[in-house]
């Protein structure tokens, strides 16, 4: 099925040709980036791509990924975003699922691997002479951290309707002002919250030359406009720790995505830094949610505009017209109109306010006795010495945990002693040098995978 070209160009193309959308760090302004749009678009037609068609992108953030998004787009056919970090037998797997008409990979990629934006030489093959297998705009492979990846779909009129859904958000970053992007735009936040909104509403997007906080911060610092960061919970973290080297004026505010934010690591960012850490909840399947941006409301949040949340026996259930879903019919996932989100939480019926208490899999029987393992894990995530840590019912409640210095396991059972009930401890305890994440940066939770990685 053909996607209508012409949002591209009316929603996020258009604009003063003088006007900096990007920056990289050189600027890139938007007659800039609508003529390497086209030039990407014919190096698409002349490979094989056609409207209804498909073109798989395996590129890392560049440049080159944008505008090569943008002309599949142009040219009314269906981007499927790979992130550029999955294996090889994992983008063998997903193209013969897909069966794109062409492969957008690098050719030659320069800048070392902790740059956040890379300089990219793309190349463009030819794959399978096939229309794509939805009417989709994007096709995304969901993060997998309790499971295998979900392929999942979004039209155009999605995209949109999402773009315009963060202009009415209170607290978003406004014209003229910047964003510095840190989440990879093959992924939801950072492909609709900054890619796609940037484009849109005239904010300028600033991805750090590296990925540091000390890189962060300089971003942050190198123009006089307001910055909001943008980012996921590692983030926060990461600047947490980081001391600036002067006053930030420019600094207006973080929002992340993803996982809960620790209260320990929240409080300790908000401290340094003095500005509001804002709190968003989304999913690849409908964008947005929910924001407090403000941080008045943690850890609630209110919907966003257009949005409809209810509490389902105790489950989070989202509006969502179609199913997001190629290739499947899932009435445990989606039915009736209804997206179920897998999260527990509730809706305070007299503010509508949202509260999301974790996984509905975070809630076992211990003797009888109910335990949240999110309850759980966030105490062992706030002791001191830890890092990070994942709690999970594997036969018993199971913590993996990733030290911070010096940490015994004989000295994480006595601090949990004092803080938990008997029946919530964990019965197991797995030190890790390093906890595996995902692609978007999320714990991975997945029973096998952590066992895997706790074997010597």
């Amino acid at each position: 099925m053909e996607t209508d070209p012409g949002w591209v160009d009316e929603v996020l193309l258009s604009g003063p040709s003088d006007g900096v959308c990007l920056r990289l760090p050189a600027p890139v302004d938007r007659a800039t980036l609508r003529r390497l749009v086209a030039d990407a678009q014919a190096g698409l037609d002349a490979a094989g791509l056609r409207p209804g068609g498909a073109a798989a992108l395996r590129l890392p953030p560049s440049l080159a990924y944008v505008v090569h998004l943008l002309a599949t787009w142009r040219v009314g056919a269906q981007a499927i975003l790979l992130d550029h970090r999955l294996t090889d037998h994992e983008v063998d797997r997903a193209l013969r699922r897909l069966t794109p008409q062409v492969v957008v990979a690098p050719v030659r990629t320069g800048g070392g691997a902790l740059r956040v934006f890379v300089d990219v030489t793309a190349g463009v093959t030819g794959y399978a002479d096939r229309p794509a297998v939805s009417g989709h705009a994007v096709i995304q492979l969901s993060s997998g951290s309790t499971g295998p990846s979900k392929v999942i779909g979004r039209t155009a009129a999605d995209l949109v309707a999402e773009v315009r859904r963060y202009t009415r958000i209170d607290g978003v970053a406004l014209p003229g002002e910047r964003i510095v992007l840190l989440p990879s735009m093959v992924h939801v936040l950072g492909l609709v919250g900054g890619l796609l909104y940037g484009l849109h509403a005239g904010v300028e997007l600033v991805p750090p030359e590296r990925l540091s906080g000390d890189a962060v911060l300089a971003a942050v610092a190198a123009a006089d406009t307001p910055a909001t960061v943008l980012g996921v919970p590692f983030h926060i973290g990461l600047l947490a720790s980081t001391r600036p080297g002067g006053p930030l004026p420019q600094f207006k505010r973080m929002t992340t995505g993803g996982e809960l934010v620790p209260a320990a690591v929240a409080r300790a960012f908000t401290d340094r830094f003095g500005v509001p850490l804002g709190n968003m909840y989304g999913m690849t399947e409908v964008g947005v949610i929910g924001t407090d941006l403000y941080g008045r409301h943690r850890p609630a949040i209110a919907p966003a505009p257009g949005i409809e949340v209810r509490a389902v026996d105790g489950e989070l259930w989202v509006s969502c017209p179609a199913s997001p879903y190629v290739g499947l019919s899932d009435p445990t996932r989606w039915a009736d109109g209804w997206l179920r989100t897998r999260d527990a939480g509730t809706v305070d019926p007299d503010t509508g306010l949202v509260t999301v208490r974790g996984r509905l899999d975070s809630q076992v029987s211990v003797g009888g006795m109910k335990v949240d393992l999110t309850e759980v894990e966030t105490c062992v995530a706030e002791l001191p010495g830890v890092a990070a840590a994942v709690v999970l019912w594997d036969d018993g409640i199971t913590a993996y945990v990733q030290p911070d210095g010096p940490l015994s396991e004989e000295v994480l059972d006595k601090l949990l002693a004092e803080r938990l009930a008997g029946y919530k401890r964990p019965r197991v305890l797995r030190l890790l040098d390093q906890l595996p994440r995902t692609t978007t940066g999320k714990l991975v939770r997945s029973p096998d995978a952590l066992r895997s990685a706790a074997t010597p």
